[in-house]
C-alpha cells in the first residue's frame, strides 16, 4: 500500500505521528529566529493534518477550516513580525482549533461499536490534541496575566511553548512530573480543568476501548 493511500485510511496515525516527531524536534527550534520560523511552520503542518482527520470524522469540516485558517495566518505573523497583540489572540484561535479537532475524533471514536486500527491511532491523536489545546490555552493566560506559571530555573521569566506543553502533557495524563507550577488563579484554574479532562479521557474513551476489544474476543 502506498503512503498516500495509508495517509487516506489512517489519517489520526500520521497526525500522531507528526505531532511526536514535533515534541522531539521542537527543542532544537527554540531560541533562534530560523528555528521560530520553522517551528511555525510544523505548527501549519500539523493543523492541516488535523483538518484532514477532521474530513474523515462526524465533525464539520468547515469549522475546522474556518477556525485553522485564522491559526495558520496568525502563525506566519506571529514568525515575520512577532507582537505581544498577536500572541494571545494565536493562543486562542490554536486552542480552539485543537479542541474542535479532538471532539471531532472523539465523536468519531463514540460512534463505532467496532475497535478498529484506526480508531486505535485515534485514541493517541486524540490525546496529544487536547495536550496541544491546554498548552496554547497556557499560552493565552500567560500572555493575558504574565508569569501565571513558574518553575525552578528563571522563574521571573514567562514559560515558553516546549516547557508549556510539558506542563499539559504531565496534567493531562496525571503524572505530575513537571517542575512547572500556576500560581494565579486563571493558571490553576486551566489546569483543573486540564486534569478533569485527563480523568474523563480515560474513563470515557480508554475503558470504552478495552471493554470493546473485550467483548470482541469474548
Amino acid at each position: 500500500m502506498s503512503i498516500v493511500g495509508s495517509a487516506r485510511r489512517h489519517p489520526s496515525a500520521i497526525l500522531l505521528v507528526v505531532q511526536l516527531l514535533g515534541v522531539l524536534v521542537y527543542p532544537a527550534m527554540e531560541g533562534s529566529r530560523t528555528g521560530r520560523v520553522a517551528f511555525e511552520i510544523l505548527g501549519i503542518v500539523v493543523l492541516v493534518l488535523a483538518v484532514f482527520s477532521v474530513r474523515s470524522t462526524p465533525g464539520l469540516t468547515w469549522v475546522s477550516i474556518g477556525l485553522g485558517v485564522p491559526a495558520v495566518a496568525l502563525s506566519l505573523v506571529d514568525a515575520f513580525r512577532p507582537t505581544d497583540v498577536i500572541v494571545p489572540i494565536s493562543g486562542a484561535f490554536h486552542a480552539a482549533f485543537y479542541f474542535y479537532a479532538a471532539y471531532s475524533l472523539l465523536r468519531y471514536m463514540l460512534s463505532d461499536h467496532d475497535v478498529s486500527a484506526d480508531e486505535l491511532y485515534a485514541t493517541g491523536a486524540t490525546f496529544t490534541l487536547v495536550a496541544w489545546g491546554f498548552a496554547y490555552l497556557f499560552v493565552f493566560v500567560q500572555a493575558l496575566k504574565p508569569q501565571s506559571f513558574i518553575a525552578a530555573v528563571n522563574p521571573a521569566m514567562d514559560r515558553t511553548w516546549m516547557e508549556l506543553l510539558f506542563l499539559s502533557f504531565t496534567t493531562l495524563s496525571s503524572t505530575g512530573l513537571s517542575d512547572i507550577v500556576p500560581v494565579t488563579s486563571w493558571g490553576r484554574s486551566v489546569v483543573m480543568l486540564e486534569q478533569l479532562a485527563g480523568l474523563g479521557y480515560v474513563a470515557m474513551v480508554v475503558s470504552r476501548l478495552v471493554g470493546l476489544t473485550v467483548a470482541r474476543r469474548t
